[in-house]
């Protein structure tokens, strides 16, 4: 399969200009192909710019990150996983820099990027980021009930007007 992918390569590209020059940007090593690269690391290395019309990844068995819902569900949360309160992970932001889980630009920029990888890391990221903003929805929610509810007493109609009061004779 390696070696008809290299010759449909070899054949495709010699139809768009010399020979010469196209051949010597396909390097085939230890059965991976590289273009313009003389040490292909992968099935597939190219030194350069990759033009799609559309990426399609294989999660051949990756584990989506559905589990990050598990306990907001009432399930069983995912044995490895566990989503920090939004304190620890202020704290951890604030030590760091970067989000728990999620690879510095240093190491970006060292080792590449797992497009699957950080595809679903970042997966994760976002749906965390839901379940933070439902807890602070929720946390609105219950302050605009006791403020109603306060607003609605008749003590604080009381202090209200007591305060109202102070206002105006200041005012005068």
């Amino acid at each position: 399969m390696k070696k008809i992918l290299a010759i449909y390569l070899g054949v495709l590209i010699s139809g768009c200009g010399s020979s010469e020059s196209i051949s010597s940007l396909i390097t085939v090593k230890d059965q991976k192909i590289g273009i313009d690269t003389k040490n292909p690391d992968e099935l597939l290395t190219v030194n350069g710019s990759v033009h799609a019309k559309e990426v399609r990844v294989d999660l051949d068995g990756a584990l989506a990150p559905d589990y990050v819902f598990d306990q907001y569900n009432g399930a069983a949360t995912h044995p490895n996983y566990s989503r920090m309160p939004i304190e620890e992970l202020q704290a951890y932001v604030q030590k760091h820099g970067h989000l728990p889980g999620v690879p510095t630009h240093e190491a970006l920029s060292s080792n590449g990027m797992d497009l699957k990888k950080f595809s679903l890391t970042l997966l994760e990221k976002i749906e965390e980021l839901t379940l933070y903003l439902i807890e602070q929805q929720n946390q609105i929610k219950i302050l605009q009930n006791t403020l109603e509810v306060t607003a609605q007493s008749p003590s604080f109609n009381s202090t209200e007007k007591s305060k109202d009061n102070s206002v105006e004779k200041i005012e005068n």
